[in-house]
């Protein structure tokens, strides 16, 4: 154990002494850790994932259950599958870089063909209008910019016209969601008014209901089943 220790202490001692030595490579690798939550909401599935299912929990009633961080997770969990094809595909682009030495790109040039795949994911998902409507804002914020200052593919368009995609999406399916929810609390709510039980809350009656309903139609598996196949 206490030679495990010195080992993992000499390393660490290594690592901190390499990453002195280069204050600028530091920099760049802390800034771009920071960036990572960005990347994860924007460049990603998860924005629309954790989305739907929060609107589902509304709809169902059910306060805190199941928790934001179970939510989240399975979010996350979902956007993993989504991406893990532009992934590799990211990777395997940065294995056979020949350019790429130490791990690190030495120009733009190195990065663009990393993030081909990346690229294609979002406009692939998302919607041709919402670039179209960006480029045309873009080009008249900078006074009339041409074709060759800001293009449809440039990142700085793709990435907010792939967002607003999956937050419209989210809303449709948030609707759909709602709707059997929305029925059976008017139903419940019918019934307690034929029964003169005004005094007695209809959601609390309703959500037994609800998660019944939610459960026996497996609820879980078809709204992520769905999420999953939207992405194909």
């Amino acid at each position: 154990m206490r030679k495990r220790c010195a080992v993992a202490d000499a390393l660490m001692l290594g690592m901190d002494a390499g990453m002195a030595g280069r204050p600028v490579e530091t920099l760049t690798l802390l800034a771009g850790l920071s960036l990572l939550p960005f990347v994860a909401v924007a460049l990603t599935s998860f924005s629309k994932m954790s989305v739907v299912l929060s609107l589902l929990r509304t709809a169902l009633g059910s306060q805190q259950a199941p928790p934001t961080m179970v939510l989240t997770g399975l979010a996350m969990v979902l956007s993993g599958h989504v991406m893990a094809p532009v992934i590799s595909e990211t990777l395997s682009r940065v294995e056979s870089l020949p350019s790429m030495q130490g791990g690190a790109p030495r120009s733009w040039a190195d990065v663009d063909p990393i993030l081909a795949p990346l690229r294609g994911f979002l406009v692939k998902h998302g919607d041709p209008a919402e670039r179209a409507q960006l480029l045309s804002v873009a080009r008249e914020l900078r006074g009339g910019a041409g074709p060759g200052e800001v293009g449809e593919m440039d990142l700085s368009i793709v990435v907010p016209a792939f967002v607003l995609t999956e937050l419209r999406e989210a809303f449709q399916l948030g609707f759909l969601v709602f709707l059997p929810f929305l029925v059976l609390d008017m139903v419940v709510s019918n019934v307690l008014l034929a029964l003169g039980m005004q005094t007695l809350s209809p959601t609390q009656v309703s959500l037994p209901f609800k998660l019944l309903l939610f459960v026996a139609a497996d609820g879980w598996s078809l709204l992520s089943r769905g999420l999953l196949l939207g992405y194909r």
